[in-house]
């Protein structure tokens, strides 16, 4: 049986959102995308998938974890999830969420960067951001939080394939986008709120870059929705958009115009192609030649775990600062503390 359908990247280009009750006109926007990416579409192959971009629903624009949590940051499941469930059963599709930030009454004081996979069934999993932009984002990473057991890079098999996402700058790790992998994932999708200069466009185009080697390397399909945010939307950056379709050999199947304003871009996914490639394939098979234990750095931790999080004193961007001061110094060659080398 083949299982070939269409996916759609759907940029956005909206106002911040400054507490919840204005959460609720963005996801009003992103209903009405999802069902311009089917009707256009329909002629020509049925939109299975629809992706959004990091901080569709809300971005940390509040400096502190308090303001956050105050302010913008909800329990999941909620209305707006509850919307996207409505209307992936309308469509009979599968919707990554653009992420919201997220209060969880299990981790106190903490609040996460939180995507969802949500399709007629209802959430199938919820993503929290584990590699934080820092030192900015003072929201918590799941792998700062000691005794935190859920999975950290959930993968969810569905009718249209094994599916798990990871977001913005977890896609500058190799190893984030390869554990999703190793955990099954046949279509990788980067929700994404990437700004100028390490944009979609040269001499610094890290979007691309990065979308289509992690596509080569997990020999996967890349969905990957930027923002697209003008400058008066998300300061102090602007945001260049380009959101792609990029398929498991690193060829790329859709891309939209870089810079800012909505774009929905959709190309082909042949989930029976890939496991043909996956099955068959000898060279170039990366997932299968990969020598894990050639590799000792991964032996011991770099960037401090459990002690960063919100139940060891709320993130911060000075705590944040200290710990990559702290994690530097374990660098081989790294200059002694306290010297010129070692300044942030």
């Amino acid at each position: 049986m083949t299982l070939r359908y269409a996916a759609a990247a759907c940029q956005t280009d909206l106002a911040n959102p400054i507490d919840r009750r204005q959460m609720t006109a963005n996801t009003d926007r992103m209903l009405s995308m999802i069902d311009s990416a089917v009707a256009g579409s329909a002629p020509f192959l049925p939109v299975r998938l629809v992706v959004f971009p990091e901080f569709a629903h809300a971005a940390p624009v509040f400096a502190s974890v308090a303001a956050l949590l105050d302010k913008l940051a909800v329990p999941i499941p909620n209305e707006h999830t509850d919307r996207l469930e409505a209307k992936a059963r309308e469509h009979g599709l599968y919707i990554q969420s653009g992420s919201m930030l997220e209060a969880d009454p299990r981790w106190p004081g903490a609040v996460f960067n939180t995507t969802c996979l949500i399709g007629p069934e209802g959430i199938l999993y919820k993503y929290r951001k584990v590699n934080t932009w820092i030192p900015y984002e003072v929201h918590s990473s799941p792998h700062d939080l000691a005794g935190y057991d859920d999975p950290l890079f959930p993968v969810a098999d569905t009718p249209i394939g094994r599916i798990g996402c990871a977001i913005c700058y977890d896609w500058l790790f190799p190893e984030a986008i390869r554990q999703l992998a190793a955990n099954g994932a046949e279509v990788l999708l980067r929700v994404s709120a990437y700004m100028d200069p390490w944009g979609a466009t040269e001499p610094m185009n890290w979007w691309s870059v990065v979308n289509r080697c992690r596509a080569i390397e997990n020999m996967s399909y890349v969905v990957a929705a930027n923002q697209g945010a003008s400058l008066r939307h998300y300061p102090p950056y602007s945001w260049p958009g380009g959101s792609q379709v990029v398929d498991f050999d690193g060829r790329m199947l859709a891309e939209a115009s870089p810079g800012p304003g909505e774009r929905i871009v959709v190309a082909p996914i042949d989930i029976s192609a890939l496991r043909h490639e996956r099955d068959t394939r000898r060279g170039h098979h990366m997932l299968s030649h990969l020598r894990t234990e050639a590799y000792p750095v991964y032996s011991a931790h770099q960037y401090p775990p459990a002690i960063a999080g919100a139940r060891d004193g709320l993130p911060s961007y000075e705590r944040n600062l200290e710990l990559i001061e702290a994690a530097k110094r374990k660098l081989v060659g790294a200059p002694p503390a306290g010297s010129s080398g070692s300044q942030a």
